[in-house]
C-alpha cells in the first residue's frame, strides 16, 4: 500500500461556514450561496452548529477538513477572538470576532466586520448621511452595539449617547471608548433622543418572537436618521414609528450583507456586490 500524499490536491474545493449555537436561523448560507452561484465559483458555505464547550476543538479541526474560514455568531464571538492566533485592531477594539480566516498552516486570523457592515449599510441607503451633524444615540450595549459604537466614533460623531438595560455594560463601553461616550439611564432612554442626528437600536427588541422596543419618540427630530440592527422583520415597530415622525430609516438587512463581503473575498477570491438581487435572494 502506498502512502497518501502529505499535501492536499490542487483541485480541492474551498469550504466556509457560519458557527453558532443555535445556527439554523442564520441567513448567511443563503447569502454566500447566492454569491457562489452568481460568480460561478467552486466552494461551499454551510451552517456549523457548535456547542460552546466544543468551539476550540472544532476551530482547530476545520482547516484540516478543507475549511478556509468561517463566520462566527452568538454565542461564540468573544471566545473565537480569544482562540485566534492573530487579531485585527478593530476586532481587538470591539472585543469580539465575527470573521475567521484559516491560514494554510492552520493558524487562525480573527477580524470583526460588523462595524464596517453597519456604516456601509448607512452609506448605501442614506448617502447624504453626515455622522458629524450631531450626536448619535445607541440603544443597547452588547457585542453588536460595541461594533456600532466603535464605527460611529471612528466616523466622527461629536457625541455618542448610550443606554442599556444593564447600566454596567454601558459604563464598560464608556471606560474603553472614551469621553465622547455619555451613558444614560435606561429609565430615561427617551430623553437621549432629543437633538440626536443618528439613532440606532442595537438590541434584539423588535425581532420576530421578541417584544418591541418600548420608548417614546416625542423628543426625536424628524431630521434624524434612524436605523435598526434587527432585519426580521425588515420594518420593525421602531422603524415604523420613526418613519411616521418623518425620519429617514434604514433597515438592518444591509448590515448583514455588507459585513459578509470582506470574508467572502478572503475565502473565495472575489469581492461580491451588494445589490437588490442579493437582498431578494436572502429574503426569499
Amino acid at each position: 500500500m502506498t502512502d497518501l500524499p502529505a499535501t492536499p490536491p490542487d483541485d480541492r474545493i474551498p469550504l466556509a461556514g457560519v458557527i453558532g449555537w443555535p445556527v439554523t436561523h442564520s441567513r448567511s448560507p443563503r447569502l454566500h450561496g447566492h454569491w457562489l452561484r452568481r460568480y460561478g465559483l467552486a466552494g461551499h458555505y454551510v451552517p456549523l452548529p457548535v456547542a460552546p464547550g466544543d468551539l476550540g476543538q472544532v476551530l482547530h479541526c476545520l482547516p484540516k477538513a478543507g475549511f478556509v474560514g468561517a463566520n462566527v455568531t452568538i454565542p461564540h464571538k468573544e471566545a473565537a477572538l480569544a482562540l485566534a492566533d492573530s487579531v485585527t485592531d478593530r476586532a481587538a477594539l470591539i472585543g469580539a470576532a465575527n470573521t475567521l480566516i484559516f491560514r494554510p498552516d492552520g493558524r487562525i486570523h480573527a477580524d470583526n466586520t460588523d462595524g464596517y457592515g453597519f456604516i456601509a449599510n448607512l452609506r448605501q441607503h442614506a448617502p447624504d448621511w453626515d455622522p458629524a451633524a450631531g450626536a448619535a444615540a445607541v440603544i443597547g450595549a452588547g457585542g453588536a452595539a460595541r461594533a456600532v459604537v466603535a464605527s460611529l466614533l471612528e466616523c466622527g460623531v461629536p457625541q455618542l449617547r448610550l443606554a442599556n438595560r444593564t447600566r454596567l455594560r454601558a459604563e464598560q463601553i464608556r471606560s474603553e471608548f472614551g469621553a465622547r461616550v455619555v451613558v444614560h439611564d435606561w429609565a430615561k432612554v427617551d430623553g437621549m433622543l432629543e437633538g440626536a442626528a443618528t439613532v440606532v437600536n442595537a438590541t434584539s427588541m423588535g425581532m420576530q418572537g421578541k417584544p418591541a422596543l418600548s420608548l417614546s419618540l416625542d423628543a426625536l427630530s424628524p431630521d434624524a436618521l434612524v436605523t435598526d440592527l434587527v432585519y426580521a422583520p425588515l420594518d420593525t415597530p421602531f422603524l415604523l414609528a420613526a418613519r411616521a415622525r418623518g425620519c429617514r430609516t434604514v433597515d438592518g438587512l444591509g448590515m448583514l450583507l455588507h459585513q459578509a463581503a470582506p470574508g467572502f473575498e478572503r475565502w473565495f477570491g472575489v469581492r461580491p456586490e451588494i445589490d437588490d438581487g442579493l437582498r431578494r435572494a436572502v429574503l426569499a
